[in-house]
Order: structure tokens, then C-alpha cells, then sequence
């Protein structure tokens, strides 16, 4: 049996043969290679997506964590600053106080030396005036005693 055109059926039905084990050969050589291949590769990608979006999670709460520390720690340190600025202040007047209280024992010990100072001097000027009253004394009386015997 021919066909016009010069067409073998039997060469047709052959190729058509050839094209169906080659692409089943394919199919079974390249396409589930391909398609496993592909299959790992998105979950490769979906469990490095899932790992990290549980970082970013974990980065997310640490940082929120320090953020809390960190508000914390300054209002542990305004506290600190606070409690210290009262110490120095009640330290000052303390130091105040004690030299307020050395300067008035230092007025009064001068005051009581500034004292004596004068008792002695005023004992001294008494004594001395007491012997020049005896030396005049003596001096009108050995005057009155030398006219006398002149007399």
C-alpha cells in the first residue's frame, strides 16, 4: 500500500514510535531528576525562609529585651546620680557644720586667751601701779622726813 506523495505508513508509525520512547525515556531520565531537584530546592529555600524569619523573631525580642535593660539601666543611673547628689550635698553640710563649729571654738579659745591676756596685763599694770604709789609714798615720806629733820 502506498500513499501519494511517496508515504510509507509503516515509517510513520515507526517514528511516531521512536518520539513516544524518547520522550518517555526522557521523562523517566530527566523530568523526576528535575522535578525532585527542583521539589528540594524550594524546601531548602521555605526552611532557610522559616529559620530565618525564627532569628529575626528571636533578634527582635533581644532587642526589645536591651531596649527595656537599657531604659532600665538609666533610670537605675538617674536613681544612682540622685542618691549620690543628696549624699554630697548632705556630706557638705556636714563639713560645713563642723567647720562652723571649728571656727566658733577657735573665736572662743582666742577670745578666752584675748581674756586672760587682759587680766594679766590689767594684774601687771596694777601691780606696777601699786609699787610706783609705794615708791611715791616712800619718795614724800623720806621727803617729809628729810624736812623734817632740816627743821
Amino acid at each position: 500500500m502506498s500513499l501519494p506523495l511517496n508515504i510509507d505508513l509503516q515509517q510513520i508509525l515507526l517514528h511516531m514510535l521512536n518520539l513516544v520512547l524518547l520522550f518517555g525515556g526522557l521523562y523517566l531520565i530527566l523530568y523526576k531528576p528535575v522535578k525532585k531537584f527542583m521539589d528540594d530546592r524550594a524546601k531548602k529555600y521555605e526552611e532557610a525562609d522559616a529559620a530565618a524569619g525564627e532569628k529575626l523573631a528571636k533578634a527582635e525580642a533581644l532587642l526589645k529585651e536591651a531596649g527595656d535593660k537599657l531604659a532600665n539601666a538609666e533610670a537605675e543611673i538617674a536613681e544612682k546620680a540622685e542618691r549620690s547628689r543628696i549624699a554630697a550635698e548632705e556630706k557638705a553640710e556636714s563639713i560645713i557644720e563642723d567647720a562652723k563649729k571649728a571656727k566658733k571654738k577657735m573665736l572662743d579659745d582666742a577670745e578666752d586667751a584675748a581674756q586672760r591676756e587682759k587680766n594679766t596685763m590689767i594684774n601687771d599694770a596694777r601691780k606696777e601701779i601699786a609699787e610706783l604709789a609705794v615708791e611715791a609714798a616712800k619718795k614724800v615720806l623720806s621727803e617729809k622726813a628729810g624736812e623734817k629733820t632740816d627743821a
